[in-house]
């Protein structure tokens, strides 16, 4: 009662809930409330997961519900985050724009849709896959949304937090064939765990005067560049022989180890080129990081679609 008492609060004294919006609200904005993008590549390696647990031959209806469910998670997590951080939306340039924070979608309004979405999704997942990748899918929105989303405002360490909750859609999408917590599933959790900071961190160097503007610890605002570059460097160090332990504990083929072991020995060298660069190159470099950080992610699930294929064919 006392969290629907605040909750209430919350949404009565901000600006926006009172204000009539400047325009009305798009279809474009509700779809970007759900943060398209975010939603997109967490999908591929949900996909990923299901097919590697299905030897690369799966159940197509399966795979579908799957996704679905997965998908309305994600919204939900995306859109609740939205709605938690209209205030911080506000102070930052890139963000002014958001539909909740500049008042075109009520912050009511997009509580309820982010409700909503997540209910629907855990129903599909629960009855149309299988009762534990709901339990996964509600693993990953509760770290996100209540856990990653305060402590952004609090610590460093909200990269790292995050990094769970954007670890959970390969296991989905295992679970959902296999409806087991194999070693594999959990190296695919640990592999996009690991993933995860030196991508995050090579963006937030990218936006450190934004996060700085918008009262954000970010690692690159509170510690400067040169201990982000070392937590990065030490993440994607120990990234690349979790990606290669995959080879041995599924049903990927060489075609797999030998692509992750070429992309991993390029992520080391460029991960360690941060520590030769004057002042006026690391932003430039980020941003190179940032870029192949992305690549990495997607031939990781492309090799894992592939070489699964060709193993079993």
């Amino acid at each position: 009662m006392d969290q629907q008492v605040t909750m209430q609060k919350s949404i009565d004294t901000d600006p926006a809930a009172q204000s009539q919006p400047a325009r009305r609200a798009t279809l474009q904005d509700y779809v970007q409330l759900t943060k398209p993008g975010i939603t997109m590549s967490n999908l591929m390696t949900a996909f990923a997961g299901l097919w590697l647990a299905s030897y690369g031959y799966p159940n197509w209806v399966l795979a579908i519900w799957t996704m679905i469910g997965t998908a309305l998670v994600i919204m939900s997590g995306a859109t609740l985050n939205n709605y938690y951080d209209r205030d911080l939306d506000k102070k930052m340039k890139r963000t002014q724009d958001r539909a909740i924070a500049s008042g075109r979608i009520s912050p009511l309004k997009a509580l309820l849709i982010g409700i909503g979405l997540l209910l629907v999704g855990l129903v599909v997942l629960a009855y149309f896959v299988n009762p534990l990748a709901a339990v996964w899918g509600l693993i990953g929105h509760i770290f996100y949304v209540l856990i990653y989303t305060p402590l952004k405002r609090v610590t460093t360490l909200n990269t790292v937090i995050g990094g769970i909750s954007g670890a959970v859609p390969p296991v989905i999408g295992w679970v959902a064939v296999t409806n087991n917590m194999d070693p594999a599933a959990w190296l695919l959790f640990l592999i996009l765990f690991l993933w995860q900071p030196p991508h995050f961190l090579a963006l937030a160097m990218l936006k450190t005067e934004e996060y700085r503007a918008g009262g954000i610890p970010m690692l690159p605002v509170v510690k400067g560049f040169a201990e982000t570059k070392r937590q990065m460097f030490i993440w994607g160090a120990v990234l690349i022989p979790a990606s290669l332990l995959l080879f041995f504990y599924s049903s990927v083929g060489y075609l797999y180890l030998g692509v992750m072991a070429v992309m991993g020995i390029i992520y080391l060298v460029l991960l360690f080129k941060g520590f030769q660069l004057k002042e006026e190159d690391e932003l430039p470099w980020a941003r190179k990081l940032f870029g192949y950080s992305i690549l990495y992610l997607t031939v990781f699930c492309a090799a894992i679609v592939v070489s699964t294929m060709l193993d079993n064919f």
